[in-house]
């Protein structure tokens, strides 16, 4: 009805303004968004009490204190992604915003005075600024304060909520000057100046609408709230609820990545919790069953050891203690009252300035917080949680052993070409590896601070990952549009006390050829230690050359095989496709069935993967650093596996942990590996393998059956005994 009598302008211009004015009424109480007139109440009450969030108000308040007395400092824009000017009008931002909430909580009008002489200062300066001089050519998105309009549109979350937390300190001269020359060109400029953005569904797009939408509560723009919940044209084709139903999985997983996840939640969260308490009848956090407080949840099980996992376009260290996830935590628990969720916050170590913030700080306080509980799950990937999964298996253990496993869709244009890549984690460190992204984020004297050319040349490249690469070639060859539209499929995952085990296919990532991956991590009866049994098929109906990396963190010990090593020249591996960036160190041929490489991880840990090579492989060992010329990449290692002249091959492979080095008190235990033997079994519908390990036998059987979610038993005889496997694996000592 609201949309229908806007729509009656033409006829009626007093009579619609009386009327949005009246229907509207609540955006014009002040402060309307994060925090409310009720928050302040309570962050008042808290703040004069001993405890946590009087702690965390203290520090804030001496932070605004330290710069009271200095002057304002409003740069002309002349600096890229971490210079000067690009960071002291980040600094401005978050200091309006904190001065605005130290000014709620102690009513003291001198914070008030200072946000509004950076406003004002503000408004003085950006009607004369034209786009970024640092902006990147031909780009869709400039800023203006910023090189890229992304970061214009977090200043302007952080900045309406600033000049709404001091909207009533204001008088009505200064309010026309700031909006008119600043908050409402910026809005204009974010939604109707750049419609591509605004409309896109992408994290670019969430922080746009919702500082536009915000704006519109403060400034008493309906019309910019409909337009950021629907798009600029209102159709529903992009804007804020469309981002919410297509980035985010029905289990809460966001389609870019963790990385992404992380960072998007602050608009997905502010915004909402704006929503919420201006329009409590969208109910807005029950939208799609629930899918936000989900996705808070999800972000937390996508770390480890406190950092996410660092697939895409990821820096990696980024972890749970970023802001974006604090503020989710926040609403979340004030949302479903979880009292793991206290466990987070507490290993978070920060408690927001908001009426949510008072809520977990007391709770805290009082003692109520219960163990997060980790788990091993499948993320369904896509809008309808049909485009792969992103798989996690998991340990009991806290920081034991943990597997990510990637059959998921591509990420958008911040996804890598890494269909079933794979990443362990063990004893809190990063043991088999993704190398995330090739940026130096904020580090302007390193390419403004932007992603290096080698993020395309390499990062992305899918030789950078642990996947099987075809003929020296990337997946879908680099091509966005065909890697977006073809994901894995997901065949099973089943998770149990002994462990886990996934299976993925795809066979769109080159023409003509099907990868197919099986991955477990399984507890061995009897022994403190998880394996990880990995099997990949690649299957064709012509000869290739295929290539399976494996990146690893640590220092090379020892091999089962002689290999040549070039120690007076080097050559890249190859000429393109990240090839050209890996230094061929040395190679071998194993000649034996199994092939063994040991390495020591920085955790004081050895790990030997042990393969099935039958002289079938060469490997490859590599370190990056080739092609490189200005040092832009970090040199890790990698051994590759290489199979040529081959149209089906298995790459059959056991990684196990073992050992101890302790270079402090001069001891090291276990640094052979304990598996002497590995065997494969010929089946027809199970994966069999012999082990030995320490003199004792054991059998590992994976059901990898297609697409059933309960497969029926399987009998199967070995060593004249007869089995029957009635799940999805087991591992049998004999």
């Amino acid at each position: 009805m609201i949309k229908n009598l806007c729509a009656l302008q033409q006829k009626s211009a007093l009579l619609l303004l009386v009327f949005c004015s009246f229907s509207f009424s609540s955006f014009a109480a002040h402060p309307n968004l994060v925090i409310t007139e009720e928050s302040v109440t309570k962050m008042r009450e808290a703040a004069n009490q001993e405890g946590r969030f009087q702690d965390a108000y203290l520090r804030v308040k001496e932070d605004v204190d330290a710069h009271l007395s200095l002057p304002n400092v409003v740069p002309v824009p002349k600096d890229g992604g971490g210079g000067y000017t690009h960071e002291r009008h980040k600094k401005n931002y978050q200091l309006m915003y904190n001065a605005g909430v130290v000014y709620q909580i102690s009513d003291n009008p001198q914070y008030a005075r200072y946000v509004k002489q950076l406003l004002l200062d503000y408004a003085e300066l950006y009607p004369i600024l034209g786009l970024h001089p640092q902006r990147k050519v031909n780009a869709q998105n400039p800023g203006k304060l910023f090189w890229q309009s992304l970061n214009e549109a977090v200043w302007l979350v952080n900045t309406i909520q600033a000049y709404d937390l001091v909207y009533e300190a204001l008088t009505d001269a200064e309010r026309q000057t700031i909006e008119n020359q600043l908050l409402r060109p910026v809005a204009l400029f974010m939604s109707e100046g750049q419609p591509s953005t605004f409309n896109k569904v992408h994290n670019h797009g969430t922080w746009a609408t919702a500082g536009v939408g915000m704006a519109g509560y403060v400034l008493n723009e309906p019309e910019w709230v409909e337009k950021a919940l629907y798009d600029l044209e209102k159709s529903g084709k992009g804007g804020f609820l469309r981002q919410l139903d297509t980035l985010f999985s029905p289990q809460g997983y966001y389609n870019e990545g963790p990385y992404y996840q992380r960072y998007a939640l602050m608009p997905f969260i502010t915004f909402a919790k704006a929503i919420e308490n201006n329009e409590p009848e969208r109910k807005i956090f029950d939208y799609r069953d629930g899918v936000l407080l989900k996705a808070v949840d999800t972000t937390i099980q996508l770390s480890y050891n406190g950092l996410f996992f660092p697939i895409n376009d990821a820096i990696k260290s980024k972890g749970i203690d970023t802001i974006e996830l604090v503020y989710g935590v926040a609403v979340a628990y004030e949302q479903t009252k979880d009292s793991g969720l206290l466990d987070i916050a507490q290993q978070q170590g920060r408690i927001v300035l908001t009426g949510e913030g008072v809520e977990i700080a007391k709770a805290l306080d009082d003692n109520k917080a219960t163990p997060y509980k980790f788990a091993s799950m499948a993320l369904g990937d896509g809008k309808d949680g049909d485009e792969g999964a992103l798989v996690i298996m998991r340990t009991e253990k806290a920081l034991g052993e943990a597997v990510l496993f990637k059959p998921a869709a591509q990420g958008l244009g911040h996804g890598h070409f890494d269909k079933l890549t794979w990443q362990l984690y063990d004893q809190g460190n990063e043991i088999i590896t993704d190398y995330g992204a090739a940026r130096f984020l904020n580090v302007e004297a390193k390419y403004g601070g932007r992603y290096l050319p080698e993020n395309n040349t390499y990062a992305k490249q899918t030789v950078a990952h642990n996947t099987v690469v075809v003929d020296e070639r990337s997946h879908f060859d680099t091509n966005l549009t065909k890697a977006n539209a073809n994901a894995p499929t997901l065949h099973f995952f089943e998770a149990t006390e002994a462990g886990s085990v996934a299976r993925a296919t795809i066979d769109s990532a080159y023409e003509g050829v099907e990868l197919d991956r099986t991955l477990a991590l399984l507890a061995l009866p009897g022994l403190k230690k998880h394996l990880v049994i990995d099997v990949f098929d690649v299957t064709s109906e012509t000869p290739h050359t295929y290539d399976l990396p494996l990146h690893y963190n640590g220092q090379l010990i020892d091999t089962n095989f002689s290999f040549k090593a070039n120690t007076q020249t080097l050559r890249a591996l190859g000429k393109e496709n990240g090839y050209q960036h890996l230094w061929l160190k040395a190679e071998g041929k194993p000649q034996q069935d199994s092939a063994r490489v040991t390495w020591l991880n920085g955790n004081g840990r050895f790990y030997s993967q042990h393969s099935v090579a039958q002289g079938k492989e060469t490997f490859l060992f590599t370190q990056l650093g080739a092609g490189d010329p200005n040092f832009n990449l970090r040199n890790e290692n990698s051994v590759i596996r290489r199979a040529t002249g081959s149209a089906h091959h298995r790459f059959l492979s056991v990684l196990e942990p073992h050992g101890e080095y302790n270079p402090s008190k001069e001891y090291t235990l276990g640094a052979v590996s304990s598996i002497t033997s590995l065997e494969p079994i010929q089946h027809t519908s199970l994966v069999l393998l012999e082990l030995v390990i320490n003199q004792q036998h054991f059998l590992v059987a994976i059901n990898n059956t297609k697409d059933v979610q309960n497969p029926e038993p399987v009998s199967f005889d070995f060593n004249n005994n007869p089995y029957t496997l009635s799940s999805r694996f087991a591992v049998y000592a004999l």
